[in-house]
C-alpha cells in the first residue's frame, strides 16, 4: 500500500519550504528585533536553533542590515512610484523631469570627480612608494 507520501515526497517539502518562507518573511515585516528575539528564544528552549538563527542572520547578512528586506522594497518601489509617475499637472512634470535630469547630471560629475580623486590619490602613493624603493636601492648599492 502506497501513501500519499510516497508517491508525492516533493509535497511533503514544499509544505516544510512554504513554512520557512512565511517564518522568514513575517520576522522581515517586523524587523530585526524580530529576528533578534527569535534567536535569543531559540538558544533558550534548544540551543542549536538559536545557533542555526544566528548564522543564517549572519549569512544572509540581516545582522549588518540597517533595516529589513520587505522595508528596503518598500522604499525602492516608493522611491519609484514617486519618480516615474505623472502627476497631471504638465509643468509640474516638466519642472520634476528637468530637476532629476540635473541631479543625475551632478551625481555623474561628483562619481566621475570621485574618481579622478582616487585615481590621483593612488598615482602619488605608488609614486611614494617607487621613490622610496629607488632611495633604498641606491642605499643598498652604495654599501
Amino acid at each position: 500500500m502506497t501513501t500519499m507520501t510516497d508517491t508525492y515526497p516533493s509535497s511533503r517539502n514544499s509544505s516544510r519550504d512554504n513554512f520557512f518562507t512565511r517564518s522568514e518573511s513575517w520576522l522581515d515585516e517586523r524587523g530585526k528585533g524580530a529576528w533578534i528575539a527569535a534567536m535569543v528564544l531559540g538558544f533558550i528552549f534548544f540551543w542549536p536553533v538559536g545557533l542555526a538563527l544566528l548564522a543564517y542572520m549572519i549569512w544572509s547578512k540581516r545582522m549588518f542590515n540597517s533595516s529589513s528586506h520587505a522595508c528596503n522594497r518598500r522604499r525602492k518601489m516608493h522611491r519609484h512610484m514617486a519618480m516615474g509617475r505623472p502627476t497631471g499637472n504638465a509643468a509640474f512634470d516638466a519642472y520634476k523631469a528637468d530637476t532629476l535630469r540635473r541631479l543625475e547630471e551632478e551625481q555623474d560629475s561628483f562619481e566621475s570627480f570621485l574618481e579622478r580623486l582616487r585615481e590621483a590619490k593612488d598615482k602619488s602613493e605608488f609614486d611614494a612608494f617607487m621613490d622610496e624603493r629607488a632611495a633604498r636601492n641606491d642605499d643598498e648599492a652604495a654599501a
